[in-house]
């Protein structure tokens, strides 16, 4: 090699290594909520409330979660309420205002297996796209059957059905799924 070559290649070295050390700040990505509690009440026109529960104090894996589903009155309007805790803290953290903080980044799925049962958004993000955290549940004929209520982190809320609580096209990934089991009276 001449020196010119030498030249060269030590100066692309240094460049090299100059370039290379530069730090730059890590991105840190978004970590998954802890939920190990959902509260879902139902509030009808005129009567008492009622309170669907998940709870799941271990985490996955250890003991299993407790569930209490609900009875619901035949042919009756309902405002839901979800609120989100995590109660591995003391005090427990709200999840809910973290989930309403980054509405547009999250989205709930209602799913019925209860003949009559619908459930309609009653809240939307900035983008006018659905959250879920405020819905209208309405029931029909006596019958029964599991209410499953999703939430999902980053779903494409513009893919096709999505808006009107669609699942399928979704994607995104899962943050909490809870079946309740529904009894309509």
């Amino acid at each position: 090699m001449n020196k010119l070559s030498l030249a060269f290649f030590g100066m692309l070295f240094l460049a090299l290594m100059w370039t290379g050390c530069t730090k730059d700040d890590p991105v840190v990505p978004n970590e998954e909520e802890v939920i190990t509690t959902l509260t879902y009440t139902l509030t009808p026109t005129s009567g008492t409330p009622v309170v669907m529960t998940f709870k799941d104090l271990d985490g996955d894996g250890g003991n299993a979660p407790v569930i209490t589903g609900g009875t619901l009155a035949a042919n009756t309007t309902y405002t839901g309420a979800i609120v989100l805790l995590n109660e591995t803290e003391t005090p427990a953290e709200n999840i809910t205002l973290e989930i309403t903080e980054e509405a547009d980044e999250h989205q709930f799925f209602f799913e019925s297996t209860v003949t009559g049962l619908s459930v309609a958004y009653g809240d939307l993000d900035a983008n006018g796209k659905p959250i879920g955290l405020v819905s209208t549940v309405t029931t029909g004929a006596v019958g029964s059957g599991n209410v499953k209520v999703t939430l999902r982190h980053e779903p494409n809320k513009t893919a096709t059905g999505v808006a009107g609580g669609d699942i399928t096209n979704a994607g995104g990934s899962t943050d909490i799924e809870v079946t309740f089991p529904i009894d309509v009276q």
